[in-house]
């Protein structure tokens, strides 16, 4: 029976009541609570991560195939209690930002934010265009007109509720999945390598540090942090304590299974890259460079498949970006504008980049270095404000969850601060060098 999308919404509320009052049982009693983790974890999946992912493993084969183990588990962590603080507080970390903080410290997270924001979505759209512009031979600069059309049309389905929209992304996330399983499949790569240096750390020089910080940034996303607690706190209100941590029982799972298909996904994109890419490049080669060399070597399924999931996560995350940014903005200073215009706004620099014909994957790359850059405060405030019984009461973090959130934090923090190191050309610590 045909289900429009405001039913859809009103039937995945009404059953999450029933679980949490004890009427449902079994295993698919979690199926009302997946979700939101989903819309989070496109930002995982996004085309910054095609990019840092594809340099990464051309360039340096399998080597920092543990960088993006660790990211993810990084992101696991950090989205998990970005969902508890929203579940907990019934606000968003920017709105909590607001309340505790003083305006001045409000304002500067905000600008950052909103720096992140715009290097988010210059990535996102810029990946969606290239998909256009290699699939539908699109000249790039109209792509980008179609990929701004095609993420408001997506954006649309938010005024029907929650649902509709979950849907929609969960099911591009499948359609990720499931390109990078093909791909597994036909550029086998090597699976000892692959085991060996998803859990061997290995660290480089200049080169290779900027795309490991490149990874985390596309992996650990700001806006995604910020996000994910505002996505909770408009699904299924808790009327008790008891019914909050039942709900956050649920969000781990939604987080652990959202957070495993993204991260098996960054893998995949750089395994795929290593065995296909690595020893046939004199350097990093980019995604176009990636979709031109794959036709050949692999067959023109392979590269369609490719261009294929490039689209996906290009819409996807480009939604999925702009929700984070009105979130964002509503959040740290109360102020809301018009979904239409924020679009127009978020696309301008990825206008200009295509008008001056700059280097898509250079600026894809040097966005998720800026995201990075920018990780460490989003974090920070997360790890302060669970960590506070008089913000979170009962749901508090424990103290070895507050110990790996700072670790996570200083972790992310020391990588940024190396970059900017050896940027500034100063020597590595450590006798780090070369390639």
């Amino acid at each position: 029976m045909f289900r429009s999308p405001q039913q859809l919404t009103v039937r995945t509320a009404a059953s999450a009541q029933a679980v949490l009052a004890g009427e449902r049982r079994g295993p698919a009693r979690v199926l009302p609570f997946l979700g939101p983790a989903f819309i989070a974890a496109v930002a995982y999946v996004d085309p910054g991560n095609f990019a840092a992912d594809i340099q990464g493993g051309s360039a340096f084969g399998y080597r920092l195939l543990w960088v993006v183990v660790a990211a993810n588990l990084l992101a696991m962590g950090f989205q998990t209690l970005s969902a508890k603080l929203g579940i907990a507080t019934g606000r968003s970390l920017p709105e909590i930002c607001r309340q505790y903080l003083d305006r001045r410290t409000v304002y500067g997270m905000w600008a950052a934010s909103e720096i992140a924001a715009m290097a988010t979505d210059l990535a996102e759209f810029l990946g969606a265009s290239l998909g256009l512009n290699l699939l539908f031979h699109l000249p790039l600069l109209y792509a980008t007109g179609v990929t701004g059309l095609a993420t408001y049309a997506v954006l649309s389905l938010e005024r029907y509720g929650f649902r509709p929209i979950e849907a929609l992304i969960g099911a591009l996330v499948g359609v990720i999945a499931l390109s990078y399983l093909v791909e597994t499949v036909l550029s086998r790569p090597a699976l000892g390598q692959v085991l060996y240096h998803s859990v061997v750390p290995w660290v480089g020089g200049r080169a290779s540090l900027f795309l490991a910080v490149g990874i985390v940034g596309a992996t650990v996303m700001p806006h995604a942090v910020y996000l994910h607690s505002g996505l909770t706190q408009r699904r299924v209100v808790p009327r008790s304590r008891a019914e909050a941590h039942r709900i956050f029982r649920f969000e781990k799972i939604d987080v652990l299974l959202a957070m495993a298909i993204a991260g098996l996904v960054n893998m995949a994109m750089l395994y795929m890259a290593a065995a296909v890419f690595h020893h046939r490049e004199a350097a990093a080669i980019g995604i176009t460079g990636a979709y031109r060399t794959l036709k050949p070597l692999l067959g023109g399924a392979a590269a369609g498949v490719f261009l294929v999931s490039l689209l996906a996560s290009g819409l996807s995350s480009s939604a999925v970006g702009t929700m984070a940014g009105q979130m964002i903005m509503q959040g740290f200073v109360g102020f809301r504008i018009p979904l239409e215009l924020r679009r127009l706004i978020t696309m301008v620099p990825t206008v200009l980049v295509v008008a001056l014909g700059a280097n898509p994957t250079a600026a894809l790359v040097t966005s998720q270095v800026i995201l990075s850059l920018v990780l460490p405060i989003p974090l920070l405030a997360l790890t302060a404000f669970t960590n506070r019984r008089d913000v979170m009461g009962a749901m508090v973090n424990d103290p070895w969850t507050g110990r790996a959130a700072a670790l996570g934090t200083g972790a992310v923090a020391l990588l940024n601060a190396l970059l900017l190191w050896e940027t500034f050309g100063l020597t590595l610590p450590f006798g780090l060098s070369g390639r």
